[in-house]
């Protein structure tokens, strides 16, 4: 964990450029919440580093104070997982779109869910791809009619919890960017986990697929009395996609290759060459 700062407020972690989002878009509330919480957890801005890719959310670092690295498209998950192997002192978060994460960059979410680094992962998940201007995502519903599908997607909706989960990723949770106190303690809590933070964050396109209306009657909050620590009970939750559940999924402590590499290393300064050759020659 970085050092922390004094008594920081939201505007220790805003920078000087503007958000350039369409007005209303959910990318909004999951930037505050991601201020938010960084304030909250006194995170000093340059120990902390966001990483994106390419995309309508993936301009996240832009508008932040903390360090930021924005890659090329579907990338941002192998760069924050070297970036906290070389530099395990730092806070690392990285941040996307349903694009990024479960299309072009599909392959490093499961290399990352076994290897448990420590970084959190943020998806702003609008269900279309709205950057370059409202073709399906792999988060589409089937049946979605756009300009690019226009007798209806015919592929299956993707569902990010429970393939993350299958995947045993060691913190799962789901928010809404339309309750940004909520979703800002998820980012909290996954910044403070000791692995593999998932964070999916529902996050409405006004622009391509406007969602906003549909997802406030929808979401539902995680039921008090769920276990985070029982797995088939969050993969249960987790197969609900007409009403989606908010709230943390599941959560279990467990090391992280960052950690084994540290000892590895440890181990390896301390080798004596010499008394090895003594042993075994």
């Amino acid at each position: 964990m970085a050092q922390v700062i004094n008594n920081p407020t939201i505007k220790d972690y805003k920078s000087n450029v503007e958000p350039t989002w369409c007005p209303g878009c959910g990318d909004f509330g999951v930037l505050n919440a991601t201020y938010r919480s960084l304030a909250d957890l006194k995170m000093a801005p340059d120990e902390t580093v966001v990483v994106s890719g390419i995309g309508c959310s993936s301009r996240f670092p832009h508008f932040m104070k903390p360090f930021g690295f924005h890659t090329v498209h579907g990338r941002a998950l192998p760069v924050a997982q070297g970036l906290k192997m070389s530099r395990p002192d730092l806070t690392v978060v990285a941040v996307g779109g349903d694009g990024d994460f479960f299309s072009i960059g599909a392959g490093h979410l499961l290399h990352a869910a076994l290897r448990n680094i420590d970084i959190t992962v943020v998806v702003m998940d609008n269900e279309i791809y709205g950057l370059t201007k409202g073709q399906t995502s792999p988060t589409s519903p089937h049946g979605h009619v756009t300009k690019s599908t226009p007798y209806g997607l015919m592929a299956s909706q993707f569902n990010p919890i429970a393939t993350v989960l299958s995947l045993n990723v060691s913190f799962v949770a789901r928010g809404y960017s339309s309750k940004p106190k909520e979703l800002a303690a998820l980012i909290e809590r996954g910044i403070q986990h000791k692995g593999f933070s998932f964070i999916h964050a529902l996050s409405p396109c006004p622009t391509f697929y406007p969602t906003l209306k549909v997802w406030n009657t929808a979401v539902t909050p995680i039921p008090t009395e769920h276990d985070p620590s029982d797995k088939t009970s969050a993969m249960v939750l987790a197969m609900e996609t007409e009403k989606p559940f908010i709230g943390l999924f599941y959560q279990q402590e467990r090391p992280t290759m960052d950690q084994a590499a540290a000892e590895l290393s440890k181990q390896a300064k301390a080798f004596d060459i010499a008394e090895y050759m003594k042993r075994y020659a």
